[in-house]
């Protein structure tokens, strides 16, 4: 397993779109093993593949952010199918490093997928699994947890971002 360079905001790759993926070969296999070495190397509870600059619709996650749990979820092809109730919490990511801002999102989530051995998944979630699912599959559609954000409280940041040699 290697670690991959995470791509940073306003890295172009990360606003396009991902691709679906259309076969689980021993090369998407090898990606997604380096994708989870790259999510706990972070450290982080979640990775898109469009982070590392890749532009396929898989997503790691771990809620636990512990690798001693073992038990990385993989999700290939993952669509939020359901969402329910509304929280807002601190929201941060792996792109926009020291940077932590309220995000409103669903309380729970019903997300359909593949597993690594192609079998469809349906994954139920509540509170911090429904956010991190939420975060990844955004990341999938070129979308940053910032973009949830009011228009006047973006500019600000991208105003801050620019000045850190981050913005665009």
């Amino acid at each position: 397993m290697a670690k991959l360079p995470i791509l940073f905001y306003p890295s172009p790759i990360i606003r396009k779109k991902s691709a679906l993926i259309t076969s689980i070969d021993g090369e998407l296999q090898r990606f997604i093993d380096d994708m989870v070495e790259t999510m706990y190397a972070a450290p982080g509870m979640g990775l898109a593949a469009p982070q590392v600059g890749a532009l396929k619709r898989v997503i790691v996650l771990d809620p636990s952010g512990d690798r001693a749990s073992g038990r990385p979820m993989v999700l290939i092809n993952p669509v939020l199918v359901a969402g329910e109730g509304q929280i807002v919490e601190e929201e941060g990511c792996l792109c926009i490093p020291d940077l932590n801002e309220p995000i409103s999102r669903f309380k729970q989530v019903v997300v359909k997928a593949y597993g690594r051995n192609e079998k469809e998944i349906i994954l139920e979630g509540a509170d911090l699994l429904a956010r991190i699912l939420q975060h990844e599959i955004d990341h999938l559609n070129g979308i940053l947890f910032i973009d949830h954000l009011s228009t006047a409280k973006r500019l600000l940041l991208k105003r801050r971002l620019k000045k850190s040699n981050r913005g665009d």
